[in-house]
């Protein structure tokens, strides 16, 4: 499905007057509107091909119509997305989920909705149909050499899909880890994977990056061989330029200072990207800002501060199971969840919370953060996706132009997507 430029026009003309009154409200009380707007709008967030379908747990999934079979349909779906939001110009393939069989097609095709190809993704975490070799005891760590050697190729192939298809990174999590005490040797399994990591560092092209991502725990639940962020630093530290952290926001123990640690890494110039979630208890993989939104925006504060002090550019991404909604809804609300926590760090009185943490001044940078956070930056966002072509209200237009309607009746009700 395409939405139609007219369909747009037409969802605004409605929403217009409504939309300048609050607009004029906000401007009112925050300085440099235009400029925070422009910088609203130029923020891209790149979806992932894996999450354009339901969801599921380990008790069942409960699958929607519509749902994209296909990798031309998933490019279709994020064209939707992009058309109502102007902030999802960005897809992230997983392989072997989503390989495409006509690499110039499917470039072509993204190109058509005004999206490009963000990081791709490997997959040493489940065996595939066909593999010569299993994974159920590690990947990159594993004893066996002739495993590791496998899950090289595996990832210097990805590599070359992402170059026929014009990305600039790969992204490598491993599950590698150990369930029981004495099941694993602790500094080997970090060497095998180190020399792993190598191996495919070596095959980056020279404009390329390589995010090492990390998590805390899940499927194994003793030891993570990439556990937290310093053993990513490390890793990356170890590989060189090219090879960066990368924060999952579900993948941290509860109550990690995530904020602290995106500090840190930015500092070190080893923050390479960002995957969006939320959670209640550990990797959730729930919609962003839905939980703890205030947390959202104070890893936010951190990111823009060091961003503007390093210039460093960053990869950002949704990672997301859409278990109960539809996804496309649910996606929506997490690319309007991380524009209001963006918009609201770019209205904080930076200079002023310098002042009041040089003073000591407790009670002040507590004000002036929830000023900025109880700050409704939404007609900020509104007014960025106009500028953008976008809709001023993405999910009462998703739901006005029936788009799930629509899409389950060019794809029936049967069709799964890839991956899930």
């Amino acid at each position: 499905m395409r939405i139609q430029r007219s369909d747009i026009e037409q969802h605004n003309h409605q929403h217009l007057e409504g939309h300048r009154k609050k607009l004029a409200f906000i401007a009112d009380q925050v300085a440099d509107t235009e400029k925070i707007i422009n910088q609203i709008a130029a923020m891209q967030i790149a979806i992932p091909s894996w999450a354009l379908g339901t969801g599921g747990t380990r008790f069942g999934r409960f699958a929607g119509g519509g749902e994209p079979g296909t990798l031309e349909q998933k490019i279709e779906d994020i064209g939707l997305l992009h058309a109502l939001t102007g902030s999802s110009g960005a897809i992230s393939l997983h392989i072997p989920w989503d390989i495409p069989k006509d690499a110039t097609a499917v470039a072509a095709l993204a190109s058509s909705f005004g999206i490009r190809f963000d990081a791709v993704n490997s997959n040493t975490f489940q065996d595939q149909k066909d593999q010569k070799l299993s994974y159920k005891f590690g990947s990159m760590q594993h004893v066996d050499r002739h495993v590791r050697k496998q899950a090289i190729d595996h990832n210097l192939q990805v590599i070359e899909y992402g170059k026929a298809l014009g990305s600039k990174a790969i992204t490598v999590w491993l599950s590698d880890g150990s369930s029981f005490p004495g099941q694993l040797d602790f500094r080997k399994a970090f060497e095998n994977t180190l020399e792993s990591l190598q191996s495919v560092y070596s095959g980056l092209p020279s404009n390329w990056k390589m995010f090492v991502e990390y998590k805390a725990f899940e499927p194994n639940f003793y030891s993570m061989t990439v556990g937290d962020w310093g053993q990513s630093l490390l890793y990356a530290q170890k590989l060189g330029n090219q090879a960066y952290a990368l924060v999952d926001l579900g993948h941290h123990l509860p109550n990690a200072n995530i904020e602290q640690i995106v500090s840190l890494l930015l500092m070190e110039g080893k923050l390479g990207g960002f995957h969006f979630n939320d959670s209640k208890y550990g990797d959730d993989d729930l919609t962003v800002g839905s939980i703890n939104p205030y947390q959202l925006f104070l890893i936010f504060n951190e990111l823009v501060a060091g961003m503007d002090r390093t210039g460093q550019d960053l990869a950002w991404m949704i990672d997301a199971s859409h278990n109960i909604k539809d996804p496309l809804e649910d996606l929506l609300q997490s690319v309007e969840a991380i524009l209001v926590a963006y918009a609201q760090s770019l209205i904080l009185d930076s200079r002023g919370l310098e002042q009041a943490r040089n003073e000591n001044d407790v009670v002040r940078c507590q004000e002036l953060l929830q000023q900025a956070f109880r700050t409704d930056v939404r007609p900020l966002i509104a007014e960025a996706r106009l500028k953008n072509g976008a809709a001023i209200h993405p999910i009462t237009a998703f739901r006005t132009l029936e788009c799930r309607k629509n899409l389950i009746r060019e794809r029936g009700t049967e069709t799964k997507a890839t991956g899930l």
